[in-house]
């Protein structure tokens, strides 16, 4: 018998990776291409949905090869993503009719405000569990029918593009929609993104009418909305297309619930914290949509078919590992793991923080006019200083929210498990530890964004048979427990307020 696998398309905020997983949840093929970041003007933040699509052929191309398999003999495909990316695409020709406006561009935060001076925020929570930002779909979508093709259009053309919309000319996506676009000519998205979208209520579970008449956003252009582990696909790949064979596409999930996804946190209590571009922390709150009371967000976890949506708690931090890449890009570091090294060297900040707000503040702050500050400085201050501030501000920022989390839920976290490329970092790791005093469980394969994305997939397409299947496949690397007491996590943590405020409200306009 021919060994099959699940192959899972992870296209994420730098770059597109492929990973093809076995019966096991193990790697057996991996391959990953960056794409190139656009900043056409302070706080905007694009991408070539176009450049995206090449990259995922490519890197479906390249690890199948490496690792010897026939495209064949993937069972199914799952598909995860950067969440609140916008594309919007010209239904005949798959045309973009312009760039991808990224989830982390702040060009929108003038409607929000004006959303926000019109009492409207309470009533977008009510339905979407969102708070009011620049960061999800609605305002971009709002935006790309009012400016797209070109920047500078004629007010006619405007509204050819918003007729051509309302026709059913022109998609709307996240990137999951664009990439089953892209392999199947099905325009379908999942509950998961589709619940980011600020045009989604999560609890009549249907795009919503009022919602979308306040972004101006046509009913025509939006994808079906499915379940993130779809027994009956979203589509099949093109046998004649790039791979050659019709595999079933048959899961998506928005990348931070494919990682609660992937880490088996399937039960009502759970939760993971994924470090990447930014961090992510969700709690499952099971088969109700639990309200905050403390800036987090309400979302949708995942969904099987033909089984109720299982709802989470959400705290989105925007920065967290582009503070790292931001520490390179200055030239503190040479590399990402010299962070430790430098960290270690000094026994503090020596009273330095550092709050990485470089596109505004997420949970629980919400500010899309903050920006990234270094307090405390003196003239004794050194590049170790801000390197290990800059670790820390990683540990304050997640502790904001895990003490949201609790006083939300109710539920005292006494074990978290953590994702992403920042956690192979064991000082960094350590520290989060020690700051929000809490075990931290760091599993040996942690890519597990990839690994829920094919764990949906999987189970519709029946390469596993349930859920404790996958919490057998779930193993340990290693386990961290505080090492620093109590009292001096709260004397670490106890200024990071004061700095925190020092830059609320900084991107002011003239």
């Amino acid at each position: 018998m021919t060994d099959t696998y699940i192959g899972a398309i992870d296209q994420g905020t730098t770059g597109t990776r492929f990973m093809v997983f076995d019966h096991e949840g193990q790697v057996v093929a991996n391959a990953y291409e960056k794409h190139e970041q656009h900043y056409p003007e302070p706080g905007w933040v694009e991408h070539d949905p176009l450049e995206i699509w090449e990259n995922t052929k490519d890197v479906v191309t390249e690890a199948l090869a490496d690792a010897g398999i026939d495209a064949d003999h993937l069972d199914g495909i799952g598909i995860t993503n950067q969440r609140e990316t916008t594309i919007v695409w010209d239904r005949d020709t798959g045309k973009p009719v312009h760039n991808a406006l990224v989830w982390q561009d702040r060009r929108t935060t003038d409607r929000v405000e004006a959303l926000e001076d019109a009492e409207k925020i309470e009533w977008i929570r009510g339905k979407t569990g969102l708070e009011a930002d620049a960061y999800f779909t609605a305002t971009k979508a709002e935006w790309l029918l009012e400016n797209a093709e070109p920047l500078k259009m004629q007010s006619s053309r405007a509204a050819d593009l918003r007729d051509r919309a309302e026709a059913g000319e022109l998609l709307l996506g996240t990137p999951d929609a664009w990439l089953v676009y892209n392999l199947t000519g099905n325009h379908v998205t999942d509950v998961t993104n589709a619940s980011r979208t600020m045009l989604y209520n999560i609890h009549d579970l249907a795009w919503d009418d009022d919602l979308l008449s306040e972004f101006g956003v046509p009913r025509e252009m939006l994808p079906e909305v499915r379940p993130s582990s779809d027994e009956q696909y979203y589509g099949h790949t093109d046998p004649e297309g790039f791979l050659g064979a019709e595999i079933p596409v048959a899961g998506a999930l928005g990348d931070q619930q494919a990682a609660l996804f992937g880490q088996t946190c399937f039960d009502e209590g759970d939760a993971k914290n994924t470090y990447g571009t930014g961090s992510f922390y969700l709690m499952n709150t099971g088969t109700d949509a639990v309200e905050s009371d403390h800036g987090l967000l309400t979302t949708i976890g995942f969904q099987r078919s033909g089984e109720p949506v299982q709802y989470a708690l959400e705290g989105s931090i925007f920065v967290t590992g582009a503070a790292i890449e931001w520490l390179e890009d200055v030239d503190l570091i040479n590399n990402a793991a010299q962070t430790a090294d430098l960290a270690r060297s000094v026994d503090s900040t020596d009273g330095v923080y550092m709050v990485p707000a470089f596109t505004g503040l997420g949970a629980p702050h919400w500010d899309g006019r903050a920006r990234g500050t270094i307090v405390g400085m003196t003239r004794g201050t050194r590049k170790e200083h801000i390197v290990r501030a800059t670790l820390e501000s990683i540990g304050y920022l997640t502790r904001d929210v895990a003490e949201a989390m609790e006083a939300d839920s109710g539920i005292e976290t006494t074990s978290l498990k953590v994702d992403g490329g920042a956690v192979k970092n064991n000082f960094l790791t350590q520290l989060q530890s020690d700051i929000i005093q809490t075990e931290i469980e760091r599993p040996e394969v942690d890519e597990t964004t990839a690994l829920g994305a094919a764990y949906a997939a999987g189970l519709a397409v029946g390469y596993w048979e349930s859920l404790d299947e996958l919490r057998d496949n779930w193993q340990l690397d290693r386990q961290f427990t505080p090492e620093a007491d109590a009292e001096k996590a709260d004397a670490m943590y106890s200024r990071w307020d004061d700095a925190v405020e020092r830059s609320l409200g900084w991107a002011r306009e003239e």
